[in-house]
């Protein structure tokens, strides 16, 4: 069958419904019972979002807040009614929490979600699903919830577009024959997500309304600076900056079309090259990675210019471009442009909260499951390590680790 005509038959199929998964207590409930661990901004805006849902029917809503810091627990536990909790620990005790919405710090986010697993709780994750520095960490993670079955879904929220779930199934299908070379990538001209974090209190100080310890997880000890506790994404002991922070967005969902596995080897670099305020995150950061199937994937950012760049797959007989919500097929031999996808904005984080709690309901696999996050962030810890140390960084499949060269 011709690419055209591959191209023609798929282009009315919806995306597959994914496997089910292992029951749990949120299984037929009239309602689920959401629980908020991390209350700052992140927290707060995925929060409203699953209160947003429960106004326009859905059987879900907040019923429990946790947060480290008094005055945002407090704060946020107020405005929706709800109880609030010093540690997840107490969280997830409370029996009206059937699952969990984790927007801690990165390097909190794994050490919350393995507790959530192993109360058995469902999971919406935060990208990324762990800290640069966390590799070991993150296979226990993905181990444990293989083991549980509960529903997981990382907070990658480009990946519901429908358009990008129409484009995967259009690759499945063999609609663009073997994929052999992939671009994507983030620009922004603001660094509003590092520096531009709000500092609530600038007389703060550790003690019972604010654990500090906790805040550290597995990072290097360093005392208490307002600072590294407000504004933690511009610190690499915190995070990796725009490319952990904001790279998950494109490569979640490019992976998804994609249907790559584990990579063989990546190289990165990048560097600070405009921003100061005693950050030490990179502003500037590229990726290229190497897939055994012989496929590149090339992932290019900066928040030094808001130039977007088009995520592009090149194929052995087509090529797709995806430009926001809509994607062209242009057939590698032929002028003709395949317009499949007339695509309309939407609420990303509605539409990937949406289909987290309709997951928890259906007990079926959400769009960003363990899996694909797993392959995601295995690149992204790889290019860390290439950046920091120098070298590049190969993967062994078949132990599952990372050595670098």
């Amino acid at each position: 069958m011709s690419t055209r005509r591959r191209f023609i038959h798929t282009l009315g199929v919806a995306p597959a419904v994914g496997s089910a998964v292992g029951a749990s207590g949120a299984a037929g409930k009239s309602k689920l019972g959401i629980g908020l661990i991390g209350s700052g901004a992140r927290g707060n805006s995925l929060a409203n979002t699953v209160r947003g849902l429960a106004k326009k029917g859905m059987p879900a809503d907040i019923v429990a807040v946790c947060d480290i810091y008094q005055p945002r627990r407090e704060k946020t536990a107020a405005k929706f009614g709800v109880k609030g909790y010093a540690s997840a620990a107490e969280l997830l005790k409370d029996p009206a929490v059937d699952g969990v919405i984790v927007a801690t710090p990165d390097r909190v986010h794994v050490y919350k979600a393995l507790e959530a697993t192993r109360a058995g709780k469902d999971v919406y994750c935060e990208k990324p699903l762990t800290h640069w520095q966390q590799f070991e960490k993150l296979k226990e993670l993905v181990r444990e919830v293989r083991a549980k079955g509960n529903v997981f879904q990382v907070g990658a929220q480009w990946v519901s577009d429908p358009a990008w779930l129409r484009a995967a199934k259009l690759v499945k299908d063999g609609a663009i024959g073997k994929p052999t070379h992939a671009l994507t990538g983030y620009f922004r001209h603001s660094d509003f997500g590092e520096n531009g974090m709000p500092i609530d209190d600038p007389n703060a100080t550790p003690g019972p309304g604010l654990n500090w310890d906790a805040f550290q997880a597995d990072a290097p000890h360093r005392p208490f600076n307002v600072d590294r506790f407000f504004r933690w994404r511009m610190f690499m002991d915190y995070s990796g900056g725009p490319s952990t922070d904001l790279y998950p967005h494109p490569m979640t969902r490019l992976f998804k079309v994609l249907g790559v596995n584990f990579p063989s080897k990546v190289t990165a670099l990048g560097g600070l090259y405009l921003y100061g305020g005693g950050r030490d995150v990179p502003d500037t950061f590229d990726l290229l990675i190497e897939y055994p199937e012989k496929l590149n994937v090339v992932v290019i950012g900066s928040i030094t210019n808001d130039t977007p760049t088009d995520t592009v797959i090149r194929a052995t007989e087509a090529t797709l471009t995806f430009r926001d919500t809509t994607f062209d097929l242009q057939p590698e031999y032929g002028s003709k442009v395949a317009r499949p996808a007339s695509g309309v904005p939407i609420d990303y984080q509605t539409e990937h909260m949406r289909n987290f709690l309709e997951s928890m309901q259906s007990r079926t696999k959400p769009n960003c499951d363990i899996e694909l996050g797993y392959r995601v962030q295995i690149p992204l810890i790889m290019a860390m390590q290439s950046f920091t140390q120098g070298k590049v960084a190969y993967f062994d499949s078949g132990t599952e680790t990372i050595h670098l060269s």
